[in-house]
């Protein structure tokens, strides 16, 4: 390779670094907002939850339609994806985890239908033929609470008319910058199996609201409901429903930013790496060529001197 064409390598390489490195800042910035949204929401997620529990020690064989559990013939599947790329593995690990979670339930598209949010699983699925029920995209960096609530609306309203027997939201729950997790969630029927597992996935075990999983584990004593149970549930078990989903939105944004910004943080330190490589090799060639045009000058001289003489 020419001096030359290293040269312009070097120069690719730099101007690739600093796009990579800007990015990361965006994605950083990105991923503190989301953070913030998805940790704020996590104790009114755990309140909406315990009340729920509380509830259910306290009614006996109180239900409401969303809790009504029926033999499974049709299943509906959201999957939480990304509008973009440049995640790392990000994209691959929640579908990977996702068709693992549909073999594991024998689920496919002739008894599954999907609604997908993020352009990434959208694209995927209906490639291989899968049936989309609906499709959200540019939750990515703003979503607000309204934005679910069509999303919640229809899953609910298709259940109520038997469209489907069972709801599960997949998705990747930020656990830290450094690690994400792809859970698979059941959402319909609503049972206080599923909302026990839900607030454990919440509570973080180290962190901001950790202290919170403490007061998790305290038994709840018998309490007096005003207005009475059957109505503060017809209004908490839909509300919880869509917090979840809310939830799960706002995990996934988070740990979609966090995997972005390590993943362009590795890309500029590779890119960095690289460039030291072929400048050291650069300068170790021009320093050869130098050395050697040197010694033929001087060579020149000397036989020049011989002739003299």
């Amino acid at each position: 390779m020419s001096l030359k064409a290293v040269k312009n390598k070097i120069k690719s390489i730099d101007k690739t670094r600093q796009v990579t490195k800007a990015m990361e800042a965006v994605s950083a910035v990105k991923m503190r907002k989301s953070q913030s949204l998805a940790l704020g929401t996590r104790p009114y997620a755990l309140s909406a939850m315990r009340i729920l529990q509380t509830i259910s020690g306290s009614v006996e064989a109180m239900l409401h339609p969303l809790m009504n559990e029926r033999p499974v013939k049709r299943t509906l599947v959201v999957v939480v994806s990304a509008d973009k790329g440049l995640a790392g593995s990000f994209g691959s690990a929640l579908l990977k985890n996702a068709y693992r979670f549909m073999a594991e339930n024998k689920l496919d598209s002739s008894n599954t239908v999907l609604v997908t949010i993020g352009k990434k699983a959208h694209e995927h699925f209906v490639k291989r033929e899968w049936n989309v029920l609906a499709h959200y995209e540019k939750w990515g960096d703003k979503v607000v609470f309204s934005d679910v609530k069509p999303l919640a609306g229809i899953i609910k309203d298709g259940y109520l008319k038997g469209d489907f027997d069972a709801a599960h939201i997949v998705y990747t729950n930020f656990v830290s910058t450094l690690r994400q997790e792809v859970y698979a969630r059941k959402l319909l029927p609503v049972t206080f199996a599923s909302v026990e597992e839900a607030v454990k996935g919440i509570l973080p075990k180290q962190g901001k609201f950790s202290e919170l999983a403490a007061a998790d584990s305290v038994p709840t004593k018998e309490v007096v409901f005003e207005p009475s149970p059957e109505e503060i549930l017809s209004t908490l078990v839909p509300a919880l429903f869509n917090i979840q989903i809310y939830h799960s939105v706002l995990e996934s944004n988070a740990s979609e930013h966090s995997a972005r910004m390590l993943a362009m943080k590795n890309a500029s330190d590779n890119a960095g790496d690289i460039s030291r490589g072929l400048k050291l090799y650069f300068n170790k060639v021009r320093q050869a060529t130098i050395t050697r045009e040197v010694s033929e000058i001087v060579g020149g001289m000397e036989s020049m001197r011989v002739v003299d003489f």
